[in-house]
């Protein structure tokens, strides 16, 4: 498999989820960094739908401008941790702005 980079938009396989967990077949966006992502066999990803969001950031973070096939939002709460397994096709790649918008909206969320 081709390495997993950070900023990547991915298909992942986010079965079996529980309760309020996404589910299925879905794109992510990979947090993690690409040292982290070659020798854990993890990578750090957060969920992406292409349900318009009623929540906005820093629950979630619309993505205007990427090469997706639908519109998209990030839902930052949706955080997971996945084996490389899970980890499918690339997307796309978001910016380094709307990369730094999600980790600054994860921040406000756990409170660092």
């Amino acid at each position: 498999m081709a390495r997993i980079l950070r900023g990547e938009i991915r298909w992942a396989d986010l079965n079996p989820a529980r309760g309020h967990e996404p589910a299925g077949m879905r794109p992510v966006l990979i947090l993690s960094q690409d040292i982290f992502n070659e020798r854990s066999g993890t990578v750090i990803a957060m969920a992406l739908t292409s349900q318009p969001q009623r929540a906005d950031f820093p629950l979630t973070l619309e993505l205007r401008n990427e090469k997706l096939p639908k519109h998209s939002w990030v839902k930052i709460s949706q955080i997971r941790t996945l084996s490389i397994e899970r980890i499918g096709k690339k997307l796309g790649r978001v910016s380094p702005e709307a990369l730094a918008q999600v980790v600054e909206g994860l921040s406000e969320i756990i409170g660092t």
